[in-house]
């Protein structure tokens, strides 16, 4: 969880923010505004580059409400694994 954990502590302004697995992304709570969030996307796609693969943070999963991979910490770093693990298989 460090990867994403790391570039989302570099986008939050607010450093008394406790960030977790748990921690809300967007939505009721949130601690990204959107100028956030997509910092905090293009910073990944930086990350998954210096890593050897690609991150696509646009797929249909990403931008569904229901499932999105950009609820939590936690969400977003399983889908940032796993798009990693899948690209080096």
């Amino acid at each position: 969880m460090d990867d994403v954990l790391s570039e989302v502590r570099s986008v939050v302004k607010d450093e008394s923010v406790a960030l977790t697995a748990d921690t809300v992304l967007i939505g009721d709570g949130r601690v990204l505004d959107s100028m956030a969030l997509v910092e905090l996307c293009l910073r990944l796609e930086d990350r998954a580059a210096t890593m050897g693969f690609e991150f696509d943070w646009t797929s249909e999963s990403a931008m569904s409400r229901s499932r999105s991979i950009f609820r939590t910490v936690g969400a977003l770093q399983e889908e940032f694994s796993r798009q990693h693990a899948e690209q080096q298989a």
